[in-house]
């Protein structure tokens, strides 16, 4: 089947997900995360595939065995398309909405090292500068793991400190309650933002 939008009901079924987050609720109300949630974000990962790559679904279940928080569902549903490791495009339906993002969430030693010697390269930091100065223009919020004190080994008055302090670096934007993310537009909406971050993408593939 095609992607038609996300019914008013996924929101719904986040919303009290939120207030109730127990098993006996989600067994009560599972036909309404595979009919509302995850079968509209398969069709949606499905009509993306072609150009971005698939999708991987994450699974509903919380990882709850080393975590203070005991609930044991996750309150959005995502959707992740693997470019390089830990570097990507992401989608996701929640309560609030629906929001997309791109970047890497996770950096080995080795490949930290590598995205900080670019950023502080005159010619590549100022291109990734560019880059995101661009997708702050036009919307998107960056985001990140930063540290809050200077990097070992650079300058706490360097040009770029504030990326320098980044762990992982992403942009985000978010649809909210947006009339399109019920319909099948959305489909449309998120392949252009898509494109719009293809040179953080690339930038992040080529730099670390």
């Amino acid at each position: 089947m095609s992607f038609t939008g996300f019914p008013a009901a996924a929101l719904d079924f986040y919303d009290d997900l939120e207030m109730d987050n127990t098993k006996s609720f989600w067994t009560a109300h599972k036909h309404v995360y595979e009919e509302s949630v995850r079968a509209p974000m398969t069709e949606l990962a499905a009509e993306l595939e072609e150009e971005f790559g698939a999708a991987k679904l994450f699974r509903p279940y919380r990882d709850v065995r080393f975590a203070k928080d005991k609930t044991p569902y996750k309150t959005h549903q995502g959707a992740y398309v693997a470019v390089a490791p830990a570097t990507g495009w992401y989608v996701q339906v929640s309560a609030p909405g629906v929001r997309v993002g791109a970047g890497f969430y996770d950096a080995t030693s080795d490949r930290l090292a590598r995205f900080r010697t670019a950023i502080a390269e005159d010619r590549r930091g100022r291109q990734l500068e560019k880059i995101l100065a661009k997708l702050t223009k036009a919307g998107w919020t960056i985001g990140g793991d930063k540290l809050k004190t200077t990097p070992r080994g650079y300058d706490p008055d360097h040009p770029r400190i504030d990326l320098l302090r980044h762990k992982t670096l992403t942009v985000g934007k978010n649809y909210g309650f947006e009339p399109v993310i019920h319909t099948a537009s959305l489909t449309t909406q998120i392949r252009t933002d898509w494109r719009a971050t293809n040179p953080l993408i690339t930038w992040l593939t080529d730099n670390t």
